[in-house]
Formats: structure tokens, C-alpha cells, sequence
């Protein structure tokens, strides 16, 4: 096989792997590739996968199929094929076996990525799932240019082991990377154009260094020069310590948003899902949070459909969604992933059960969305503008609370603009901006 001279990387899933993506590109960038338009035009395809749910891991098979196909009509060759992430992790040899993939890599093995794609041009067999001791993150190249919005990992991995999730097994153990290499990576971000960044982790409210926590780490990114807004996701209910709520409070770059899944508003189905958190101390901790920062916007996660679960627990779920008001929230229907002991725990839910009760959760969750925007019409705020709309002279951005806000202004991407909020659209807010723009 020839050596690839384009590239095209495309990731499944959440933020992570959308870091992940970004630094898989820069690698192939920095070995001289340069990026095609799409995945039929380049030489080298790269899927980033996730493991979450089956119809992802599902989605991975027919994306190699559907490219091959395209590339073969359109272009009369066949790209090179790595599949990256989750799934890679979790079925390498299974998916070499099935698909017929050139290159293989796990979530903590893709700095090895240039030399696996270098062994599957030779023919050689190419697949990398080690959970190496040395950090990846060493390996990788320096960021040379971002969006003014941008992701900066910070913990890898998960000792929670809820009984429903792979992340565990395919992600490892909790891991923090040290404070120094991320402080240096968050200026190299602001050096290459970002004016907000997002703190990622599997369970990122963990991350330790020594007796720093992540609070620690926000306030010290807090005086980067040129770094306006940070944020951080995904949070575990039981890694809220009080100095990260407390720093919702005292820091103003910390933005005013809080992605803290509770999965269930049952407590005996968080226990049988191992979340080690009840609904009591859920909403306990949440009154804690928004006496700290009261403008706060809350955002979840939930599973309906867990085994066992009774139309009582689901109305407990219900419930719970109405004493929050969550601004966001994400929700899906129980997914049996192999080896997780969930997959083999009696009164499995069946499938109309299931989608009867995301529809119905969706639905609130839906009307609870709406509220809150609406509750935000009439506030001034700063929008950092993240690029331009459809129309002339419109601009896209994002408000404190995550909204996506469209107005017409004449500011660039990257700036602060100071804008009134006029009125709350289905998924996004209309706003005017102000003569005099934001810092």
C-alpha cells in the first residue's frame, strides 16, 4: 500500500474525543499529510470512535463500508483505514478481523499513530491498544492554531465502575496529568487563538495533583493572559468538592454552567447502577452550588430503561427533572454494553417500554430548556462570537450559560461582545449587540 499523503480524521462521541480527533490531525499534520475535505478524498481515514452505546459502535461498521464504497465510485481507490478510540480499545482484533482495517489504535496509544500508519504502508500489521504507563500527552505536537473556543484534556480514565459503563475498561484508571504540562498546554492554547477553554475529563472534577484539586488548577489558569472563560466537563456528583463550588462563587472567568450527570432520580436505581450518590444528596449538593453562583446553569445526564426499573422509579426521574430545571440536559434509552455486569442483571426493559419513557423525559427535559432561555431574555451578557451564520453580517456565539446566541454585529471571530438577549428561539437565542464591545 502507498504511503498516504492526505488525511482526513472524523470523531464519534463526546468531547474527548473530539480533543482527541483534534490532536490525531495535528500528528498526521506535523508527519507532512495535509487534511482532504472529506473521507471519500483522502488517503488516510481516521474514525475516532465511542464505545458508549451499541448503535455507535454499530455506526463505526458501516461508516468503513460507506467510505470504501464512495472512495472506490468516486475517486477509484480504496483510503487507508484507522480506526482510533473506545472501540478500537475494546475490539481490536475483532475489528480487524471483520472489516478488514489497515490500522488499529486505543484512546492511550494514538501518539503512536504516524508510526502504525508508517508499518500498515508496509504491509505490516498495525494495531496499538497498550495502556502504556508514560503519558501520551508528552508525545504530541505543540498547538499551532485553535478556534477561540477550545478543549484541553486534563484527567483521562474512571474508577467509578458504574454498572452500565465500558469507560473503565476501555478509558483505564482515573489518571490526572500533572499541573505544569497543563498550564503550559492552556498558554500554548491562548497563544494560537483561544479565548475560552473547556477542561475535559471522564470524570474531571477529580483531577489531583498532589493536594491541588481542580479548583487549584481554575484559578491559576484564571491569570493566563488573553484567557477570558474556562469551563469543565464531565463532573461526578461525588467529586464536588467545596472548593470547586466555592470557586464558582470567586472566580468570574469560571463560567456560570455545571454538566453534572445523576443518571436516575431513583435512588435504588443508582444503587444498582453503582453511582454511589442518592437523589437526596444529588439535590443537596446542588442547592450548595447554586447558593454559591445563583444564575448558575444546570445540565445532566440520564438513562431511562436501566433493568429493574419501575414505572415509580421512572416517575422519581420525573420528578427530579422538575425540582432542577435543568438549561440542558442529555438522555438516552439503557444500552446493554458486553462485559459490563448491567448486560446480565435480570428485568431487562423492553425496547417500547423504553422508548415510551425517553419520550416522555424528553419531553420535560424539552420544557424545561425552553424555560430557562426564556428566563434569559431581557439579561445582558458576553457572547464570544465562535464564527459567522447564514445570513449577512450574522455572527454565531456562545452566551455564559451555553446558549448558542445569533446576532448581527460587525465584531470578529474571537471577540467579547456585549449583548442583550431578545428573545429565546427553539435551540438557540437572538440578540442585539452593543455599541461599546466587551474586554
Amino acid at each position: 500500500m502507498t504511503a498516504p499523503k492526505t488525511y482526513h480524521v472524523k470523531s464519534f462521541g463526546c468531547q474527548m474525543n473530539v480533543y482527541d480527533g483534534e490532536r490525531m490531525a495535528e500528528l498526521m499534520a506535523a508527519d507532512g499529510l495535509t487534511p482532504a475535505a472529506s473521507a471519500e478524498e483522502a488517503d488516510l481515514v481516521v474514525l475516532n470512535t465511542c464505545h458508549i452505546r451499541e448503535k455507535a459502535t454499530e455506526k463505526v461498521y458501516s461508516d468503513i463500508g460507506r467510505i470504501r464504497k464512495i472512495a472506490r465510485r468516486d475517486h477509484g481507490n480504496s483510503p487507508m483505514i484507522a480506526v482510533a478510540g473506545c472501540v478500537a480499545q475494546a475490539e481490536g482484533a475483532e475489528i480487524v478481523a471483520r472489516a478488514k482495517v489497515d490500522v488499529v489504535v486505543g484512546p492511550q496509544a494514538y501518539h503512536n499513530l504516524p508510526a502504525l500508519v508508517a508499518q500498515a504502508a508496509r504491509g505490516e500489521a498495525a494495531l496499538d491498544t497498550d495502556m502504556p504507563v508514560a503519558s501520551k500527552f508528552g508525545a504530541l505536537p505543540s498547538r499551532r492554531k485553535v478556534g477561540p473556543s477550545a478543549f484541553l484534556t486534563v484527567q483521562e480514565g474512571c474508577d467509578k465502575f458504574c454498572t452500565y459503563c465500558v469507560v473503565p475498561y476501555t478509558r483505564g484508571a482515573e489518571v490526572s496529568r500533572p499541573f505544569a504540562a497543563i498550564v503550559d498546554e492552556a498558554k500554548a492554547l491562548v497563544d494560537a487563538g483561544a479565548r475560552e477553554i473547556t477542561l475535559l475529563g471522564q470524570n474531571v472534577n477529580a483531577w489531583e495533583d498532589g493536594e491541588q484539586g481542580l479548583h487549584d488548577l481554575i484559578a491559576d489558569l484564571d491569570r493566563i493572559p488573553g484567557l477570558a472563560r474556562i469551563r469543565y466537563t464531565t463532573s461526578h456528583p461525588n467529586d464536588m468538592r467545596d472548593g470547586l463550588i466555592a470557586a464558582h462563587r470567586d472566580i468570574q472567568s469560571l463560567m456560570p454552567f455545571l454538566h453534572l450527570p445523576v443518571q436516575s432520580g431513583s435512588s435504588s436505581i443508582l444503587k444498582a447502577m453503582n453511582r454511589s450518590h442518592t437523589r437526596d444528596g444529588y439535590l443537596r449538593l446542588l442547592d450548595r452550588v447554586r447558593a454559591a453562583r445563583p444564575d448558575i446553569a444546570l445540565s445532566g445526564d440520564f438513562i431511562v430503561g436501566f433493568p429493574g426499573e419501575t414505572d415509580r422509579d421512572f416517575e422519581a426521574t420525573l420528578s427530579l427533572v422538575r425540582e432542577v430545571g435543568y438549561a440542558q440536559a442529555f438522555s438516552f434509552k439503557y444500552s446493554p454494553r458486553p462485559g459490563t455486569p448491567a448486560a446480565t442483571m435480570a428485568d431487562q426493559i423492553a425496547p417500547d417500554v423504553m422508548d415510551d419513557r425517553l419520550q416522555r423525559l424528553q419531553a420535560a427535559l424539552n420544557r424545561d430548556q425552553q424555560a430557562f432561555n426564556a428566563n434569559t431574555v431581557g439579561r445582558s451578557c458576553d457572547v464570544l462570537i465562535e464564527r459567522a451564520g447564514k445570513l449577512p453580517g450574522q455572527m454565531l456565539g456562545k452566551s455564559p450559560w451555553l446558549q448558542s446566541v445569533h446576532l448581527t454585529t460587525d465584531a470578529a471571530v474571537g471577540d467579547l461582545v456585549r449583548v442583550d438577549l431578545t428573545r429565546a428561539d427553539p435551540n438557540s437565542m437572538a440578540g442585539v449587540a452593543r455599541l461599546a464591545q466587551a474586554a
